[in-house]
């Protein structure tokens, strides 16, 4: 059974480690993935702060998104990740589905979000636009911004 659920405080070890684990499943070396340990930590403090919902499958967390809202109609997709052993599966597209009926349940206009660039393709099929790019922290590399109007 696969059900959708806010998360909450005692979840942040478990999303860290799908947080981690999912970039790490993407090829990317330990340098790289040690200088984004801040970046890829989801604290206690964020759940409180952001909204983050959890896939849960068979009582598993299968992976999770977070956004924040940049004003009264344009959200920011800030994390989304499922874990390694859930990609390829279709629950990605479970997650994604949810989170963009809410934003439509919102009355959201505008969803922006900068895309790892292995998961560019991912978000196009959605409807995702490459709109700009940005630097990445790591020297470099390169995120694709991409947008969708809803």
């Amino acid at each position: 059974m696969n059900i959708i659920l806010q998360a909450d405080c005692n979840d942040c070890e478990i999303l860290t480690t799908i947080t981690k684990k999912s970039k790490a499943y993407w090829g990317y070396d330990k340098k790289d993935l040690e200088s984004w340990d801040s970046e890829l930590t989801i604290t206690k403090q964020y759940i409180e702060e952001k909204s983050v919902y959890k896939l849960v499958v068979n009582n598993k967390i299968a992976g999770y998104y977070a956004f924040i809202c940049e004003s009264i109609s344009c959200v920011r997709l800030d994390y989304f990740f499922v874990s390694p052993e859930f990609i390829g599966r279709g629950y990605g597209s479970i997650l994604l589905k949810d989170f963009l009926q809410k934003m439509e349940n919102y009355r959201i206009k505008d969803i922006l979000l900068d895309a790892d660039p292995n998961a560019q393709r991912f978000y196009e099929k959605f409807g995702f636009k490459k709109v700009s790019e940005i630097p990445s922290s790591i020297q470099g590399r390169i995120l694709p911004v991409m947008h969708k109007s809803l």
